[in-house]
C-alpha cells in the first residue's frame, strides 16, 4: 500500500482486525517475516482516548493551531453540528473535568484528531460503529474518501 490507497478490512468480532492494526504499529511480537512502515501514523481506537481539556485541545493534540486545518478536520469528522451545540463551541471542556459526551462524539473527535495530525498513514479501528448510518455515510464520504484521499488509510470494521 502507498499514499492514496484505502484498504477496508471486514471480519467478525475476534477475527484479528485490531491485531492487524497493532502489527502495523509494531505493537505485537513478530513470530516471523518482516514488514516496513514508512511515514507517520495516526491511530483511531475502537474506544477513543479523550483527555480533560477543550474540544480544540483534544483535536489538535499538542500541535500548533491552524484554523483552516481545524475547520476542515471538524467538517470531515461530521462534528460541525456538535460544535454548535457545545456551550462554548471548540472551547468547551470535555473529559473528567468537563461535560459528558457520547461515544459517537468521542469517536468523531478522535477521527478529527487523526485528520488534523496530517499523518501519512491513518489506521481506523471501526470508527463507524459508534455513529448512526447517516453520520457513518458522511464520515466515509467526507473523511475517508475526502479529507484522507491523499493518505494511506486502513479501515477495519465488522
Amino acid at each position: 500500500m502507498g499514499p492514496h490507497d484505502t484498504l477496508v478490512v471486514a471480519g467478525r468480532i475476534g477475527s484479528g482486525k485490531t491485531s492487524l492494526l497493532y502489527s502495523i504499529m509494531n505493537e505485537t511480537e513478530k513470530m516471523g517475516g518482516t514488514h516496513d512502515v514508512k511515514g507517520t501514523i495516526a491511530y483511531v481506537e475502537q474506544e477513543p482516548f479523550i483527555f480533560s481539556g477543550t474540544v480544540q485541545e483534544n483535536i489538535t493534540f499538542g500541535l500548533n493551531f491552524d484554523q483552516e486545518r481545524f475547520d476542515s478536520s471538524v467538517n470531515a469528522a461530521q462534528l460541525r453540528s456538535d460544535m454548535k451545540q457545545f456551550s462554548h463551541g471548540a472551547a468547551t471542556i470535555i473529559g473528567d473535568r468537563g461535560i459528558n459526551i457520547s461515544g459517537g462524539q468521542k469517536a468523531r473527535i478522535a477521527l478529527a484528531r487523526a485528520v488534523y495530525s496530517d499523518a501519512d498513514i491513518i489506521l481506523l479501528d471501526d470508527p463507524l460503529s459508534a455513529v448512526d448510518t447517516h453520520v457513518a455515510k458522511g464520515i466515509f464520504n467526507d473523511c475517508v474518501l475526502g479529507a484522507l484521499k491523499n493518505k494511506c488509510v486502513v479501515l477495519v470494521t465488522h
